[in-house]
């Protein structure tokens, strides 16, 4: 049987064990991260809990949500809109306001480029004068199957100190700035933080983490992304402290320029070293992308977490994860690892 064969049986298998979850067994999940990476967890989460929460970042300066961030000093509102696309329903309802909040003008003025979710956000936003108030408004609207908070109430700017960013000093480590640089920047990034250096948290993605059965963070962009939460001190004081579980979903493969040449475990040790306090329980991983099972068995470990290993990349062999088969591994993952007794 080809590879190609084998991951379609194993999708068709997924997607049957989905269809016969009981509807009651609903763990409270919330999901960290931004970007594409956030998008498919949600779109694979929404199929095995009504309860779900994303908590997004806010340090994007790039396209539609820089120019909005800068000229009415906003939050940016990309990753956001984002997570709301990706809470859409399946159903007529849900793809086409899907489709429509992720479409972007194209003309010769001030707005092209601008995606008509940025818009209605920041919209909301000045009329409400409220972030929270307005992304469950445009939820409403979408009928999304869940709710978007943003990680922090202020924009944020990252900042990475990187290693031979100049490829003529290979040993000179200097700071580079901006989301949209990091994530693209030559070099080894050794840590990124984020000014203000200690912004507030948004309340309500506190209580949401305190209050979950489960927290699900990444994939996405590991620097960009995925680490951003660690460094909100409210949040991260709730990442260690909440009694839920944690699973940490790694990427399919190491991204150009932020993470070029990175190791699955090489990912678990540079977040360790931004969060020394954070255990976690679950570390989820494409079979197919691990190369050497014992060193990630290992890196796991040293975060007090166990592997689990499950097909969960597009069996067409692109890089990107397949929603049925990733919803399938959580599923499993929630089951097999939760607390005895049903969920709350």
């Amino acid at each position: 049987m080809t590879g190609r064969n084998l991951r379609m049986r194993r999708l068709s298998r997924a997607t049957s064990a989905l269809s016969g979850r009981k509807r009651g067994a609903q763990p409270k999940v919330v999901a960290l991260g931004g970007g594409m990476g956030l998008s498919a967890s949600l779109t694979a989460l929404r199929r095995i809990t009504g309860d779900l929460t994303a908590v997004v970042t806010v340090a994007d300066d790039g396209g539609s949500s820089g120019r909005l961030r800068e000229e009415l000093g906003v939050l940016p509102p990309g990753d956001l809109r984002k997570a709301l696309a990706a809470l859409c329903g399946d159903d007529d309802w849900g793809r086409t306001w899907s489709q429509v909040v992720q479409h972007r003008f194209e003309s010769k003025g001030d707005l092209h480029g601008h995606a008509v979710g940025n818009l209605l956000i920041v919209a909301l936003w000045e009329q409400l004068g409220d972030h929270v108030q307005a992304l469950d408004l445009v939820g409403k609207l979408l009928g999304a199957h869940g709710r978007v908070l943003p990680m922090s109430a202020v924009p944020l700017e990252l900042q990475a100190l990187v290693k031979g960013h100049d490829p003529d000093l290979p040993d000179a480590i200097v700071t580079v700035r901006g989301q949209a640089t990091v994530a693209l920047t030559p070099g080894e990034v050794q840590s990124v933080h984020v000014v203000p250096p200690d912004p507030p948290a948004v309340p309500e993605a506190v209580a949401a983490v305190l209050d979950a059965d489960w927290v699900v963070l990444g994939p996405g962009s590991w620097f960009s992304s995925v680490i951003p939460h660690l460094l909100v001190p409210e949040l991260l004081d709730a990442l260690v402290t909440t009694k839920a579980r944690k699973v940490l979903s790694l990427n399919l493969a190491p991204q150009p320029g932020e993470t070029e040449g990175f190791s699955p475990q090489r990912h678990l040790e540079v977040l360790g070293r931004h969060a020394p306090k954070l255990a976690l329980d679950v570390v989820l991983a494409d079979e197919a992308a691990v190369p050497d099972r014992e060193s990630l068995a290992d890196a796991a470990q040293r975060l007090g977490a166990a592997v689990e290993l499950a097909p969960v990349a597009s069996p067409d062999g692109v890089p990107v994860h397949d929603q049925e088969l990733l919803a399938a591994a959580y599923d499993r993952i929630f089951r097999m690892h939760g607390r005895i007794g049903p969920w709350r």
